[in-house]
């Protein structure tokens, strides 16, 4: 089944604010000048954040995959109220729908985009980057391309639904 990107973007958008919020709070985190903000547009890419190259590379990799830290943990805490009613109980009222299609659209944009990817593997290549960053750092570039070729066949969503309904399931089975 092909659903135009465009429509999933549209649909959750909140994701997408969350993930360009993540990059933003990262590089303000590092004091690193943001220059330009677009949280969400109806087009390609659907947000971005411009901000000055930084000249330490791990705080590079870091604002780049800022969005796979604060998506996850935000889409699992906004969710796992929503949760417990639903999955447990049967008996979810309007409010823990919204709240758990919250926590998927904002855990489905967790993924940093190949946008992320070149900026990070662009800050790699320069001259002076430590060898440790870039023994971290190469194989999180190849996993975010790998997460990018998955998007095609829904692991965004599959990661979504994992994080929203897979882990508040495990941490019930945990404690139950």
């Amino acid at each position: 089944m092909f659903i135009p990107g465009i429509l999933i973007t549209l649909v959750t958008f909140p994701g997408v604010i969350v993930h360009e919020l993540a990059h933003q709070l990262f590089c303000r985190l590092y004091k690193i000048p943001v220059f330009e903000v677009v949280y969400f547009q109806a087009k390609n890419p659907a947000g971005y954040v411009l901000h000055e190259a930084p000249a330490n590379k791990w705080q590079s990799l870091m604002i780049g995959i800022g969005p796979f830290i604060v998506n996850t943990l935000l889409g699992a805490f906004i969710a796992l109220p929503a949760a417990l009613p639903v999955m447990e109980f049967n008996n979810g009222g309007p409010l823990d729908y919204v709240l758990l299609y919250l926590g998927l659209s904002i855990a489905m944009h967790a993924f940093p985009s190949t946008g992320d990817a070149q900026s990070i593997w662009n800050s790699l290549k320069e001259e002076g980057t430590p060898i440790w960053v870039k023994i971290v750092a190469y194989p999180i570039v190849g996993l975010i391309y790998l997460g990018a070729l998955g998007s095609f066949f829904w692991l965004d969503l599959l990661y979504g639904i994992g994080v929203v309904v897979g882990l508040p399931h495990l941490i019930i089975g945990l404690l139950g």
